[in-house]
């Protein structure tokens, strides 16, 4: 059984279970969205010094309209990845610290990963230091969203496998992430279902902040840079092919990783699509054919690349789109 537990961790408080609310900052300035506000219980609100709505668009556009909102030493991120993204990027310019609220299972609480407000794009990056998990909270959305959202939290967990900064805690905890997502996936509907899906997304979370990221993450943040799709579903469209391209180079890894999750041999790939609720295409989720290059191009040109070994090619990476869409 997944308990509530606090977890100290190099200038970070990670606080998970129910009562992990009652810890949240007072006096702070709350980022949250306007669809997340009517989740918000009002003591939160009432205590906020302010509370400021996350518009749409990229994190580096939603945390420059906000900026002179939150012109605060904390700020509380109340919502899911791009929320607290947002939050990242506002204290990393400004020097401040983050509370992060996860309402999905994106795991940006956990990382260092976050794109920076213009102009400030030489300040260290930032981790928030206070991490309160409701599991309940964190598996509030459909069932449908949920299993979209998971997938981009085992891509974490695979990931961190198989980068050249890969190492072995780094190992154990994304396999132990992993095992807890599909455990979490499989059990829909028990009582004990929403704890393991969300400290599967944590401890994957940590595992990818450890390892960093590279082909799995880099071909989906292009893609919903360059087609707009939505992240989590990019994430499940793309993530039985991602790590079946994976495991012609990292096979062990990947064979590791089918053990965590309960997939035979040559099933890696088909069984994370069961558990994202059935195969989805790129094609189905908004992804025109003519964008397939410009995605390629685009993600070819990203950095974080060559932290796969061998990195891949543009060719390369047109034909995993190809076969996704």
């Amino acid at each position: 059984m997944t308990g509530a537990f606090v977890w100290q961790d190099a200038g970070r408080v990670v606080r998970f279970g129910g009562d992990a609310l009652d810890h949240v900052w007072s006096g702070a300035a709350l980022l949250t969205t306007d669809r997340g506000r009517a989740d918000i219980p009002p003591r939160v609100l009432e205590s906020a010094a302010r509370v400021v709505d996350v518009p749409h668009g990229s994190v580096p556009d939603a945390a420059a309209a906000v900026r002179d909102d939150v012109a605060a030493e904390r700020i509380v991120a109340w919502g899911g990845g791009r929320v607290i993204d947002t939050a990242k990027a506002l204290a990393s310019a400004g020097g401040g610290q983050v509370c992060a609220v996860p309402t999905t299972l994106s795991g940006a609480e956990m990382s260092g990963g976050h794109r920076q407000l213009p102009g400030a794009e030489d300040r260290p990056r930032v981790r928030p230091v206070l991490v309160l998990a409701d599991p309940l909270r964190m598996t509030s959305a459909p069932a449908d969203r949920v299993r979209a959202s998971a997938m981009n939290a085992l891509g974490h967990a695979a990931e961190a496998l198989v980068t050249r900064r890969a190492n072995p805690v780094a190992t154990m905890v994304g396999l132990r992430g992993a095992a807890l997502l599909a455990a979490g996936l499989d059990g829909e509907g028990t009582e004990q279902a929403r704890p393991d899906l969300a400290l599967g997304s944590i401890l994957a979370g940590y595992a990818l902040d450890s390892a960093g990221l590279a082909l799995h993450h880099v071909v989906c943040q292009t893609i919903v840079r360059v087609a707009g799709t939505d992240h989590a579903l990019t994430n499940a469209a793309m993530l039985p092919h991602t790590v079946q391209a994976l495991a012609r180079v990292a096979p062990d890894p990947m064979a590791e990783l089918g053990d965590a999750i309960g997939a035979g041999p040559g099933e890696l790939g088909a069984r994370i699509a069961q558990l994202a609720g059935g195969g989805r295409r790129l094609s189905q989720i908004g992804v025109q054919h003519g964008q397939l290059a410009a995605v390629a191009e685009a993600a070819a040109a990203r950095s974080e690349l060559e932290n796969l070994a061998p990195p891949p090619t543009r060719d390369q990476l047109l034909r995993l789109l190809e076969t996704a869409w």
